[in-house]
């Protein structure tokens, strides 16, 4: 077997013999920054033609090792080249990082872990994902096996700390080992609902401080959810001797999860007998956990093997006729395509390319699992020589939509996402099948569902090559690369600003977008630095309304459409979905249990929620004058007391409700530009207090932001109507990376107290940029960092 030496990157063929491909001024800064070879002075040695030719070459040398591929490798070689110069298609990560850099060589993602009751047991699984996370993985962990808090240990006499505890060692290891060199590794960790020690499971992340390097979840059972349905108790069982222990109400516990949802978007929740329905090998055991994104269940020991289609490349263009909408439009298919660019022609999907993809991508994957140098004997056995799972998923679905003048937040999308989802199982299902006629199907396939007459996957007991083959996982990073949306997601944003490497910020439009926009006669500079501002296009009245009606960004869904698409994919993926139900700031903890409540009951395997700007409350006192202020609360409810900006459009100002200063949630606005502030200086005395000014949503121009400032006049009223002017005095550093600094100025007269809090946008930790919180994970679209792959 050959294998491509970084020293020696340009390969056996001139690069101009190979397509070249088409990355976006962003997608080469992400993979210079990530994915390229570099030399000992951190300069890349490679180009990104030359990433691809060395992942398609080193994953193609998979065909030597099968008699019926061995004289196909160039073949092959070649056409996983195209479909990742083409931006169709793109495994995950590991794969792009290491294939061909020499072995050994790690291409998963993900793992899954087991801890059983045991010091042994508990430090080898330390051990273990040490390992893992050194080759750039991540790891998922089930701590239900472990014995509750105070509970007798015969060996020592002593008592045992409970599952919380042991959870904290994990993370402690997590922080000190930097994950494949670049970052520290991310872990899932999942407690059964009927785990005695649940309760302080669900408060562990509260602090937002404790067990930072884990997303957690609570495993449901169909009993607990009907007890919740049905407000009754149901009982906590002891693992280490299956005993009943106790009794909690579902309700009050339900309440809890939502509660701490709500605060700072964890726990998650999945549904273990959903998920395990669905396992393909239940004679091995029960599927405890999953991923850290929690899109692929796995037994123990087993890894995520994923790749992504991007399925706004799967479409061709057709002649069209204008329809009553006054835009080119076409039946095709069951749904109706729109072209905002009113030419004549619409785009449809290419149901052909789409099923011809399937089936190269399926090949890739398991040609994926051929090539990869697994970090321990025991996930070698059960990945490659046991159940060989792999997970096609799918991006680009925001843009897909775009181009077929489809709203995101409309049945009609979640029809055609269905649809779309079904046909790439049918095809990647029978993708697997052929490979098991050439390869032979996977080593558990004789024990497996797909032999039981009884299961819903049985096919008339045709052997598969592999036991799962389709998954929604996150692409935060892979779809900067292919310059599409990430997964199933709406897009962030349309227009936004991005920094560039001398520092300056210039916005960033989607491309289908501006060509509407000038091809429409609305483009202007001014408007697009408006639009990356505002976050929306729904409320400017110069941009037509057929348009606004396509373009929607994730600020503009609201929780049911995000949770109607989940369900609508979730029908047709073998393993999980991996999606964020975002919610503005202004959410209730009923609108949270409300969609936890739905994702059940319309099949979800999971549900994972963000409260806009609830990972990073800032709670902070104004105290003006010489009054002694009151001490805030640490999250106050949002009760529609949320301040509006007096800014460039010459809206509505910012006040505080009530007939006495009394500390209540206010968001600062700026226009349309949310507005946090933060305290500087905390003196105790009668002087002006400092703070900051930052941007909240999008990472938007601080320049604009400041000119705002300096060019409007915000307030704060108090109960008595007594308006205290909020004015830009100072710019602290570079506006590029720092914030805009404010001071409240007030006379002896306009003495007030005012408790506020100030939703923050979780910040990138390589460079500060606003991340985006999706597929369940947050990525930073500045950098490419990913805090899940």
């Amino acid at each position: 077997m050959t294998t491509l030496n970084a020293q020696n990157f340009e390969l056996t063929r001139a690069d101009g013999e190979l397509e070249v491909p088409q990355f976006t001024r962003n997608a080469l800064v992400v993979l210079e920054k990530r994915y390229l070879i570099k030399d000992d002075n951190g300069q890349p040695i490679e180009t990104p033609q030359g990433m691809l030719w060395r992942v398609a070459s080193n994953i193609a040398e998979a065909e030597r090792n099968f008699v019926a591929s061995k004289h196909r490798y160039e073949e092959f070689r070649d056409k996983f080249y195209r479909l990742m110069a083409r931006c169709e298609f793109m495994p995950n990560s590991p794969t792009l990082m290491n294939a061909g850099k020499g072995r050994p060589q790690q291409l998963s993602a993900c793992f899954v872990i087991p801890v059983e009751d045991s010091i042994d047991s508990i430090f080898d699984a330390v051990k273990h994902a040490a390992i893992i996370h050194k080759t750039g993985g991540g790891t998922g962990f089930a701590f239900s096996r472990l014995r509750p808090k105070n509970d007798r240990v015969r060996s020592t006499k002593g008592v045992s700390s409970g599952p919380v505890s042991f959870m904290k060692v994990f993370n402690a290891a997590t922080e000190a080992i930097k994950q494949g060199g670049t970052r520290r590794g991310a872990n899932m960790g999942i407690l059964r609902v009927d785990h005695p020690d649940i309760l302080e499971f669900i408060e562990c992340k509260a602090d937002m401080v404790s067990v930072t390097n884990f997303n957690i979840s609570v495993g449901l059972t169909e009993k607990f959810m009907e007890a919740v349905f049905r407000g009754e108790d149901y009982e906590l069982v002891n693992p280490k001797n299956g005993k009943v222990v106790g009794k909690l109400n579902a309700a009050m516990v339900f309440d809890k999860m939502v509660e701490n949802a709500w605060r700072n978007g964890d726990p998650g929740i999945i549904f273990l007998d959903r998920i395990n329905r669905d396992n393909p090998t239940p004679h091995l055991g029960e599927m405890e956990s999953t991923n850290p994104c929690g899109e692929q269940p796995l037994l123990p020991y087993e890894a995520c093997n994923l790749g992504s289609i991007n399925l706004a490349k799967m479409v061709k263009r057709v002649p069209a006729s204008v329809g009553s909408s006054g835009v080119s439009e076409i039946s095709c298919d069951g749904y109706i395509s729109r072209n905002l660019l009113n030419d004549g022609t619409c785009w449809i999907v290419d149901w052909d390319k789409l099923a011809e993809t399937v089936h190269l991508c399926i090949r890739f994957l398991d040609d994926v699992i051929e090539m990869s140098d697994f970090p321990l004997p025991s996930i070698t056995n059960i990945v490659k020589f046991g159940n060989r799972k792999i997970g096609l998923g799918v991006m680009g679905f925001a843009d897909l939509l775009y181009l077929l003048g489809i709203p995101y937040n409309s049945q009609q999308a979640v029809d055609l996402g269905e649809r779309l989802m079904a046909f790439i199982q049918k095809h990647a299902a029978q993708a697997s099948e052929e490979l098991a006629q050439e390869r032979g199907p996977f080593g558990n396939f004789p024990q497996s569902v797909f032999c039981d007459p009884s299961h819903p996957w049985y096919n008339g007991g045709k052997p598969r090559r592999n036991a799962t083959v389709t998954t929604i996982a996150p692409t935060g990073t892979i779809s900067i690369i292919a310059g599409c949306s990430s997964g199933i997601e709406p897009y962030f944003a349309i227009c936004f600003y991005r920094r560039v490497l001398d520092g300056a910020e210039l916005v960033e439009i989607h491309p289908f977008f501006e060509e509407v926009a000038r091809k429409r006669g609305f483009f202007s500079e001014a408007l697009m630095k408006e639009i990356a501002l505002r976050g929306s296009i729904q409320e400017i009245a110069e941009i037509p309304a057929d348009v606004r009606e396509v373009f929607i960004t994730s600020h503009d869904v609201s929780p049911k459409w995000h949770l109607e698409h989940q369900a609508a994919f979730q029908r047709h993926t073998e393993n999980a979905v991996s999606k964020t139900v975002n919610f503005p700031n202004s959410a209730t903890r009923e609108d949270v249990a409300e969609v936890y409540k739905l994702a059940y009951l319309k099949g979800c395997k999971g549900v994972t929620i963000y409260r806009d700007g609830s990972r990073d409350v800032q709670v902070l006192n104004i105290g003006l004058g010489s009054k002694k202020t009151e001490k805030a609360t640490a999250t106050p409810e949002p009760n529609g007391n949320k301040a509006a900006g007096n800014g460039h459009n010459g809206k509505e100002s910012p006040q505080s409700s009530g007939t006495k200063p009394t500390p209540s949630g206010i968001t600062i606005t700026a226009g349309s530009a949310r507005i946090a502030i933060k305290p500087m200086t905390s003196t105790g005395s009668s002087e002006p207090s400092g703070h900051f000014l930052r941007r909240f949503r999008t990472d938007a121009d601080p320049e604009h932001l400041a000119r705002i400032a300096r060019e409007s006049t915000l307030y704060l009223t108090d109960g008595k109507g007594v308006r205290i002017p909020l004015q830009l005095v100072h710019q602290e550093g570079s506006l590029g990376s720092k914030n805009v600094q404010l001071v409240i100025e007030a006379t002896d007269a306009q003495q007030v107290e005012v408790s506020t809090t100030a939703p923050a946008t979780p910040r990138c930790p390589e460079c500060g940029s606003a991340m985006t919180m999706g597929e369940g994970c947050q990525t930073c679209h500045q950098c490419g960092y990913s805090k899940c792959g």
